[in-house]
């Protein structure tokens, strides 16, 4: 009897982990997730590293953004920034004579 309650136990733990798999990765932003040129970053972000995340990605597309005092006091918008700039690195364009496309 034991044994059965162990596989039982078992599969319905594995069925967990495969439907979880299944979850939407991305919170409509009425609900709370947090879109910046089109990249979804989470849900539920403070103020400081929503700005953080706007500031990295457009450093990331070559146009140099990060409040410093920010940067060195919160760590919120230090993520953000570096979560930001990361993520966003995709959309940098440089054309054939290596000039910037904004």
């Amino acid at each position: 009897m034991q044994d059965l309650k162990k596989v039982y136990s078992i599969s319905v733990l594995t069925s967990l982990l495969f439907l979880s798999g299944c979850a939407p990765k991305s919170v409509p932003e009425s609900q709370g997730g947090y879109y910046y040129r089109d990249i979804y970053f989470g849900a539920h972000l403070t103020r400081h590293y929503k700005k953080g995340i706007r500031d990295g990605c457009e450093t990331a597309r070559g146009d140099y953004h990060k409040s410093h005092w920010l940067f060195n006091n919160s760590n919120d918008y230090y993520k953000g920034w570096f979560l930001g700039r990361n993520r966003c690195r995709g959309l940098l364009k440089i054309d054939e004579d290596d000039n910037l496309i904004l």
